[in-house]
């Protein structure tokens, strides 16, 4: 607990965009990926992480699935050399309209079009290794930004980045904060915790069936959740004049857990999936 009341004391006094799912949420979506994909891309993995130096980002290393689903964030606090990329991790549908995610999506800057490219360019053997590297990383982390339902679903909030909330004793966060850390790190840490757990609850039946659809149906997905869940939990009207603040409650909390746990599980079972398809040729 103090660990997190640290993380949140210092994620408020950052100048740049908040971690999404914070460390631990990236890196049990990433290691679900991993469990789940095949043997052949356990190794592609492998021989492309192996090469983690060709980054030259020395404080922000790779050399592992769980740290390149951290690099994307890590990254930026490089300035200018990647201040680009900003944008490519979320994509702010207003819930408050129907369905749109093309409005959200300004020239491909969106993480559901980054999602789509990262995905070609770690297919295409004929790219250097540097190139196909940057893509694995980009395409774990912005799988595990899309299943944070605050990075697809929006108010005019910044995907409640602007609407003031407690959760429990902690007071002076966000909505978007609380989903980001507190909240995820609750519910993926609940028994059994962990990406081993996770899965664990899973049948072979359903975990085929999370797999299926398209990056647009996921959007949809994450969009319905933060709308019903991630504002509508906490909201007597979401699209109405939003309160000061919102108070997440121990009751609402527990209420909430299940959502968050199905979201993790959710991307990483479809991280496997374009994971498999980018680097796996016998699929």
């Amino acid at each position: 607990m103090l660990r997190r009341i640290v993380l949140v004391l210092i994620l408020l006094l950052l100048p740049s965009p908040a971690l999404a799912w914070w460390d631990y949420g990236h890196q049990v979506i990433a290691r679900i990926a991993w469990i789940e994909s095949t043997p052949h891309s356990r190794s592609e993995i492998r021989r492309l992480l192996a090469q983690a130096r060709l980054l030259e980002t020395p404080t922000c290393p790779a050399r592992t699935i769980e740290q390149a689903s951290l690099w994307p964030d890590c990254i930026k606090r490089l300035g200018d050399r990647f201040s680009h990329v900003f944008p490519w991790h979320y994509q702010n549908i207003d819930i408050c309209r129907p369905f749109d995610p093309a409005s959200a999506c300004p020239d491909g800057n969106c993480v559901t079009a980054q999602i789509g490219r990262q995905a070609r360019l770690l297919a295409d053997r004929r790219l250097p290794p540097r190139e196909r590297l940057m893509a694995l990383a980009f395409l774990v982390h912005f799988v595990g930004d899309l299943h944070q339902p605050l990075h697809a679903a929006d108010r005019g909030d910044q995907g409640g980045g602007r609407t003031r909330a407690s959760y429990g004793f902690i007071t002076g966060t966000n909505l978007h904060l609380v989903w980001d850390g507190l909240l995820a790190e609750r519910g993926i840490s609940t028994p059994p915790g962990g990406a081993e757990g996770l899965l664990s609850e899973l049948g072979p039946a359903e975990r085929a069936g999370i797999r299926g659809g398209t990056i647009a149906d996921w959007t949809r997905e994450s969009w319905e959740v933060g709308r019903a869940f991630a504002y509508g939990a906490v909201m007597r009207d979401p699209c109405a004049t939003p309160p000061e603040a919102v108070a997440i409650s121990e009751g609402a909390t527990r209420r909430l857990i299940p959502i968050v746990r199905r979201q993790a599980v959710r991307g990483g079972l479809r991280l496997a999936r374009l994971l498999d398809e980018a680097l796996d040729p016998q699929l």
